[in-house]
């Protein structure tokens, strides 16, 4: 367990170093604070840009609350996603590729502690920020827009929260088979919009698809309760999860010992 620790600590200390620990909850607090300030003053900004003729009126009617909450999950499926893969896409690529993995694993370093320090390290990062951005959507929406269910939000986030682990999942899996850290982000992207997709079309098929998560949320924040897949859907993810750090593991200790 000291050795976890150790490998934990020397995680987090460069998340530090490299400003990750700043600059991520900052990004993940602009997008939640966007939504609801640009809903609340886009008919404003309308008016300001739109060159209406002189007396002409144009009404955008105010979404509600949960509407709002709703759409700041959608800028984090779009942008809040892209900041992932492009943060964490080195995770293990780039230690391998620079010498400094060979350097820990010279000691009898476990490769479970080596992979499952990243992964916990990058879960708690993305899942903090995301929380902090969606605190700060709730709260500007209740301070322009009016009030949300709070525990309804809560639930909502937590699930959503999910779907982001599972991505975050992907990277480090990724980041242990391949050798190039911008091909790492490229899939990533790719297999976050292709399940989306697969999801949507075939949704009578894929009531199991990690993806559905972020219906799953949007209904909690909308209706107070999930759609009647959840359940499924949160053991798949889970198993999944669990499977995508066995194989990282897996795939690691083979390149290390294969190199």
């Amino acid at each position: 367990m000291s050795q976890w620790i150790v490998l934990f600590k020397k995680e987090w200390l460069e998340m530090i170093r490299n400003y990750k620990m700043l600059w991520m909850p900052l990004v993940f607090i602009l997008l939640g604070i966007m939504q609801p300030v640009s809903s609340y003053y886009l008919p404003e900004i309308l008016d300001k840009a739109g060159n209406l003729p002189e007396g002409a009126v144009f009404e955008i009617p105010l979404p509600t609350p949960s509407e709002v909450i709703v759409s700041t999950l959608g800028q984090y499926s779009q942008i809040g996603i892209l900041v992932l893969a492009l943060a964490f896409m080195g995770i293990v690529v780039a230690e391998r590729n620079s010498g400094v993995s060979e350097i820990i694993l010279v000691k009898p370093v476990s490769f479970f502690n080596y992979i499952t320090a990243k992964w916990v390290s990058i879960a708690i990062i993305t899942i903090g920020s995301f929380l902090l951005g969606m605190f700060a959507s709730w709260y500007y929406t209740e301070l322009l827009i009016g009030e949300v269910v709070f525990i309804d939000f809560l639930k909502g986030s937590l699930v959503y929260g999910l779907w982001l682990l599972f991505l975050v999942t992907v990277i480090l899996l990724l980041s242990t088979v391949l050798k190039n850290s911008g091909l790492v982000a490229f899939l990533t992207i790719l297999v976050a919009i292709a399940l989306s997709g697969i999801t949507s079309l075939f949704s009578k098929w894929m009531l199991w698809s990690p993806a559905r998560l972020s219906t799953h949320a949007s209904q909690l924040i909308l209706t107070g309760s999930p759609d009647n897949s959840f359940i499924l859907v949160f053991i798949i993810t889970a198993l999944l999860i669990i499977g995508f750090i066995s194989l990282a593991i897996y795939f690691f200790s083979k390149k290390i010992r294969t190199a």
